[in-house]
């Protein structure tokens, strides 16, 4: 499984990236700092010519130059983009960014855990969702 993680926050990029080593699946995570850098690895522009289409994308909603409601959006906009499920990993509990969040087309919303077991559920929680838009 090719994964997008665009996550601004070094110390949980770090924590999905260990967290994935213990997974059921064998995933490969690709990781860019904000939400211009996700668009444009997606579109395979600039520096990511190369870039892999991801299976999954998962966004964090609070990041700079473009948030994840804006990458969100274009994706789903995107003809070439839309089929790609999108999950959303925020520090946000607040009922209105996951109103917002599945409104735009997200196809799950999770607050972003505090300790590194919970990453390690998170990790199958990401599995099960590429798992289910897969089949």
């Amino acid at each position: 499984m090719q994964i997008l993680l665009a996550e601004d926050n070094p110390a949980a990029v770090r924590l999905l990236q260990e967290a994935f080593k213990e997974s059921r699946i064998e995933s490969r995570l690709s990781v860019v700092p904000d939400g211009a850098e996700a668009l444009a690895f997606l579109r395979r522009k600039g520096r990511y010519t190369a870039a892999p289409q991801p299976d999954l994308v998962v966004l964090d909603l609070n990041m700079p130059k473009k948030d994840g409601r804006q990458v969100l959006a274009e994706m789903k906009a995107d003809p070439q983009l839309q089929i790609i499920p999108v999950m959303i990993l925020s520090s946000s509990s607040l009922p209105q960014d996951q109103q917002t969040a599945v409104a735009l087309g997200a196809a799950r919303y999770i607050v972003k855990p505090q300790e590194f077991s919970q990453f390690l559920q998170l990790a199958r929680v990401i599995e099960d969702v590429w798992l289910t838009h897969r089949l």
